[in-house]
């Protein structure tokens, strides 16, 4: 369900804050169904639980999870948030076609590679 990439220089928990957020996104679990309990994911990933407990953390402050008390954490069935996801995706995408415009790269030559990354479905 959930693969680390320990060669990402990123923290774990946003990594797993990541992989939630698509898996929720694209629909692989589904509005008000339940997530793996803070222990049961930390043994599965062999980390520790406190880092479970912030991406969770995290998920839930982005409307991606609801908790309830004594029985874990949810999907939230909030239609919005894949609407909140494309925001923070085009936001980064604004910021990446500055720093590309201050690198000199011209509009045609951005939308060819851009084109050209669509088609191949790059990573």
């Amino acid at each position: 369900m959930i693969l680390l990439d320990y060669q990402d220089r990123r923290p774990i928990y946003e990594q797993i804050v990541e992989r939630f957020q698509l898996l929720i996104i694209q629909g692989v679990l589904e509005a008000d169904s339940q997530v793996p309990s803070v222990r049961k994911l930390a043994m599965e990933l062999s980390i520790n639980p406190n880092t479970i407990q912030r991406a969770y953390g995290e998920l839930e402050r982005q409307g991606f999870l609801y908790s309830i008390r004594g029985k874990g954490n949810f999907v939230s069935p909030n239609p919005d948030i894949v609407e909140k996801k494309r925001e923070v995706y085009f936001e980064g995408l604004r910021k990446l076609i500055a720093q590309g415009r201050n690198l000199g790269i011209s509009k045609e030559l951005l939308l060819a590679q851009a084109e050209k990354f669509y088609e191949e479905g790059a990573v």
